[in-house]
This record gives structure tokens, C-alpha cells and sequence, in this order.
């Protein structure tokens, strides 16, 4: 693979509806968009889903415009690439910044699979020709705003809905829940709002038959957790512990979950993914993909690792139309009857669509690697 240009661009969309969590309300979605051109005239895309704030993770946008320009490019430009694997290899001296990673590493992904002819699900060693589509619900200004939201999901077909919850919105909310929908697939995010304190209070949420409580306990927690999972029955789930191979080992032999949340940015792209999903697989612990509001084509990312074979939970990868009024590739990613069907065409299967990028672009710099 020779690598001719990467262009990085600043992108600002809005989004259809705020998205409310335990740590922050969403109205808009900063992000950068990277495109690495090679010699042989293609493109390959992938998106950064580091937010404005470090609230999620210490990445933002502005740090992961800094470590790509200045440290990840240079090191790709350098590097001899023959296959997408050797990028994580190369961004090993790099410490940290998966987010940043994941991006470059991804359109290099992108851009092999187009170069080979083959879909990016294929290229990951995917298995799958639809995936299940499930979908995330943020806090609401009223339980009534609540049950109506889920309502129309049900309606529409998702196969799981997950809520986000925290201390003060949690067991009357989930017990609403429950009362309206006995037969839903559901579960709960704390985005790390509890402690080993509220041990009692969460065992309160077992009778609402969650298919897991997602990262309750601290960002960074491993030892904790494996505290707490015995004393509940529902299944933790690890999302923003787990951001290495490591990480996810040593949560698994601790016994601090029964359940993984990949993201491939938090994980530091699809190489970290498929190694994760391996390990996760031999040890019988059943996975889903995790989203960050991506827009098009960080979506298309997700859809092509959740063809893999572990990935046995429904995602968080609704349809183009559940954030955007109109997304940045073609076709929109769409869902029918809770699945959305795997593309087909080479790469991510999807094209970016130039003049809405250009539209919602900022600002954007062109990196030669002569």
C-alpha cells in the first residue's frame, strides 16, 4: 500500500435530537474526518469519535487534531504498509490516544479492502450478512417523554433498547419501563455514576430482568467491578475499562464482567477489535459494538466489525435518520425490521458524498507524504 496523501478535516453536523447521559447533553457532533489517499487513486475513510469535552475519555477533537498531525502521520508516512495490521504496529511507540488511532488506522482498513476488491466485513474475516440493530435511549425530562421514546422504537423494530440511568433515574424509570414493555430486550448504562456504596441500590434493578447494567462502577475500573459482579445477578458489562487487549484480558480472569461493549476507537482501531473479539470468544464472553454518535461512515465501520462472530448482542448502530437530517455518505445507512443489511460493494461499502462533506466541513488540512 503506498500512501500518497491523508486530508483530516474538521466536521461539525447537528444532531436531530440532544442526547442526554450521566456525564453531559449532546446537541451537535464535532468530529474529524480522515481520508488517506494512495497512488493508486483510491480513498480510504474512517472518523475520529473524540468529542469537543474530555468527558467520555481524556481524547477531544483538538488533541486528536495535534497527535495525528504531528506524531501518527509522519510515523504512517514512514512506515512500510503492506497490510492494515502493520498501522497498529507502527503506532506502537505512541502511548495511549486510541481515538486518534483508530481513525488513521481505520481508513487504512478502508482503503485495503477497496484496493483488494472485497467488502471491509470480509476483510475483518466477518461471517455475517445482517446484523441485529438495537438502540440507545438518553435521559429524558419526564418519564412520560421516556415510555413515548421507547414506544416508537418497539414500534420500529429495534431488537434491544438500552436507557441510560443514573442515581435519582434508575429503579422508578426501569420499573415504568418494564410495566409498559414485560418482553423487551433491555438494559442499563451508567456511564461509571455508582460506587461499591450502591451495592443495594443496584441489587434493586434485578427484577427488571436487564440483559446487563453497562460500566457502572468507575471509567478505569477493573478491581471494583470483580467486587460487584458477585453480588448482583445481572451482568456487568465493560465499556470505558476496556481499552487495550490487556484490559480485556485481566477483566476477564478477574471475573469483572460477563459481557464486553467494543468500540473501536475507545480500543484503538479494528486490528485491537479483532484481537479483542478472539479473546473474548475463546472465553465465552458474548460481545456487541458500542456507538459514539458517529455519523455515516464511523457507522459503517461498526457494522462491518459486528459481522464477526462473537458479536452476538445487538449494537448501538441505528440508521442514518435516528441522529442525522441527512448524513455524509451514500446510500444512508437504513434499517429494516431490526437489522440492517451488510453492503456488499468494496471497502466500507458506502461513499462518502463530497458535497455534504464540504458543507459540514470547518476547516481541513492536506498532509503529502513525500
Amino acid at each position: 500500500m503506498e500512501i500518497k496523501s491523508i486530508i483530516l478535516r474538521h466536521v461539525k453536523m447537528e444532531l436531530l435530537n440532544p442526547f442526554t447521559t450521566s456525564v453531559g447533553t449532546e446537541v451537535d457532533k464535532d468530529f474529524i474526518l480522515v481520508e488517506v489517499k494512495s497512488k493508486s487513486g483510491l480513498s480510504g475513510w474512517a472518523e475520529s469519535v473524540s468529542i469537543v469535552e474530555p468527558i467520555y475519555n481524556e481524547e477531544t477533537v483538538k488533541t486528536n487534531w495535534h497527535i495525528m498531525s504531528d506524531h501518527l502521520i509522519p510515523i504512517l508516512f514512514a512506515a512500510d504498509i503492506r497490510h492494515p495490521d502493520d498501522v497498529s504496529e507502527a503506532f506502537r511507540p505512541i502511548r495511549g490516544n486510541f481515538n486518534a488511532k483508530a481513525a488513521l488506522e481505520g481508513a487504512v482498513w478502508d482503503l485495503y479492502a477497496r484496493e483488494k476488491g472485497i467488502p471491509l466485513a470480509k476483510a475483518l474475516g466477518g461471517v455475517k450478512d445482517k446484523i441485529e440493530v438495537g438502540v440507545s435511549v438518553g435521559i429524558q425530562e419526564s418519564e412520560t417523554m421516556m415510555l413515548k421514546q421507547i414506544e416508537e422504537y418497539v414500534i420500529e423494530g429495534y431488537k434491544r433498547i438500552k436507557v441510560k440511568i443514573k442515581p435519582g433515574w434508575d429503579v422508578h424509570i426501569l420499573k415504568a419501563i418494564r410495566a409498559q414493555f414485560p418482553d423487551i430486550q433491555l438494559m442499563a448504562d451508567a456511564n461509571c455514576a455508582y460506587t461499591l456504596n450502591d451495592i443495594e441500590h443496584l441489587q434493586k434493578l434485578e427484577e427488571f430482568n436487564l440483559t446487563m447494567i453497562e460500566q457502572p462502577l468507575d471509567h478505569d475500573d477493573i478491581i471494583d467491578h470483580a467486587k460487584l459482579q458477585p453480588q448482583i445477578k445481572t451482568p456487568i458489562c465493560l465499556d470505558e475499562s476496556i481499552h487495550t487487549f490487556e484490559d480485556a484480558r485481566k477483566a476477564i480472569e478477574l471475573g469483572s464482567c460477563k459481557i464486553i461493549n467494543l468500540k473501536i476507537g475507545r480500543v484503538g482501531g479494528l486490528t485491537e477489535s479483532k484481537r479483542i473479539h478472539d479473546l473474548c470468544e475463546k472465553h465465552n464472553i458474548p460481545m456487541w459494538c458500542g456507538g459514539m454518535l458517529e455519523a455515516g461512515i464511523g457507522r459503517a465501520h461498526n457494522i462491518a466489525i459486528t459481522t464477526l462472530s462473537n458479536f452476538t448482542l445487538p449494537g448501538d448502530t441505528a440508521p442514518s435518520s435516528h441522529y442525522w437530517k441527512q448524513d455524509i455518505i451514500d446510500p444512508e445507512v437504513t434499517m429494516e425490521n431490526g437489522y440492517i443489511i451488510v453492503p456488499e460493494k468494496p471497502g466500507i461499502g458506502f461513499e462518502p458524498n463530497r458535497t455534504r462533506i464540504e458543507d459540514v466541513t470547518l476547516f481541513s488540512r492536506t498532509f503529502l507524504n513525500q
